[in-house]
């Protein structure tokens, strides 16, 4: 089903909005005018240019109504996954406009009584993207795919871990691959047209959602299937969406994404962990599992001049003998080349084996 967005990001777009930036950058489906009368009357390419998109900004939803959307989607996604008090109002405006409400919080606004009862009225629907399909326990079956297994990890939450899978899939595919994206995150749902918000899953059943995303693209003829990570390994809130994934996807590889100006996880005292120091985590962890090697890192150095960023990537190259680059900045094909031969299958461990 192809939408064409209105996007709300009030007084947000500039600073907070992954959701809007995700889809405008990488989805299919048009986006018509971005709601945040912090910024209206620009565009959204002169407020954050690598967007690439003129989308007009507004002030309100009456003014976006006139670029002929037919869905309003909720263009950020806050810690703790409420909508913002002072946005029910322009979401009221939305659904009495007919609009389809897309949302990709936490908070599910299909089961508010307010809202629901103005879709009703209004004939519309409000999908809540985060709402998670029945899935299966982990069965293992994922270990007989043929398709080598990419996942992307971080040193921290929101650190490009999304982008860094799309990215290295467009490389892939101009290399001539059948490559496939797994969206395991709302955003990332909302790019790919599917996939499962795993973060929402009960935990226990959060392994078997990866491992049904996995067959799935292998069903469809993947041969390399790249999953998108979420969280990161030693985030105090997050860390057990982020296991999950690598154990439940199988990962044959692993590229580390991380962003060196982060020093510390989110509001908590944790550190973020060194680059040798997070592969080695890695790595360790999933040895007890089905082994997988870190092959390559990206890094997230937005807000860093080029000498600085290059002189990062430099000495992240030079602490790990991997091939490491920022794949919006300098380009995902050269560092994709970088790793490719490592992109192999692995076997998982068995009792009895050797370690």
């Amino acid at each position: 089903m192809s939408r064409r967005y209105a996007i709300l990001a009030l007084d947000r777009f500039a600073t907070d909005a992954k959701t809007a930036h995700g889809v405008m950058r990488y989805g299919s489906d048009d986006v018509v005018a971005v709601i945040d009368p912090s910024s209206a009357g620009r565009s959204a390419r002169e407020v954050l240019p690598y967007l690439e998109s003129d989308a007009p900004i507004v002030a309100d939803v009456a003014e976006a109504l006139e670029y002929g959307p037919t869905a309003l989607l909720i263009g950020t996604a806050p810690k703790g996954g409420g909508l913002p008090q002072q946005w029910r109002g322009a979401v009221l405006d939305a659904i009495r406009a007919r609009l389809e409400i897309v949302s990709g919080l936490h908070e599910v606004l299909g089961s508010d009584p307010e809202f629901r009862a103005a879709a009703q009225a209004a004939r519309t629907t409000i999908w809540d993207v985060r709402e998670p399909p029945e899935v299966p326990l982990f069965s293992g079956d994922v270990y007989a795919i043929d398709a080598p297994v990419l996942l992307t990890v971080g040193n921290e939450c929101a650190v490009g871990k999304m982008t860094v899978s799309l990215e290295l899939v467009r490389a892939a595919k101009a290399a001539g691959r059948r490559a496939r994206f797994v969206p395991t995150g709302q955003t990332g749902v909302l790019v790919a047209g599917w996939g499962i918000s795993v973060d929402r899953v009960i935990a226990d059943f959060a392994a078997g959602a990866a491992e049904q995303l996995v067959l799935y693209a292998a069903s469809e003829g993947a041969d390399l299937i790249v999953v998108e990570g979420q969280g990161a390994i030693n985030h105090p809130a997050y860390a057990a969406v982020t296991l999950a994934l690598m154990t439940g996807c199988a990962p044959d590889a692993l590229v580390l994404v991380a962003d060196p100006q982060r020093l510390q996880i989110d509001q908590y005292p944790t550190p973020t962990l060194p680059y040798a120091e997070a592969i080695a985590v890695h790595e360790q962890l999933l040895a007890t599992v089905k082994p997988a090697r870190v092959i390559g890192i990206a890094l997230n150095t937005h807000g860093m001049s080029d000498a600085a960023a290059r002189a990062e990537i430099e000495r992240a190259r030079a602490q790990t003998r991997l091939p490491v680059d920022d794949l919006v900045r300098f380009g995902p094909e050269p560092f994709y080349a970088a790793i490719a031969p490592a992109l192999v299958k692995g076997r998982p461990r068995r009792a009895g084996a050797p370690a």
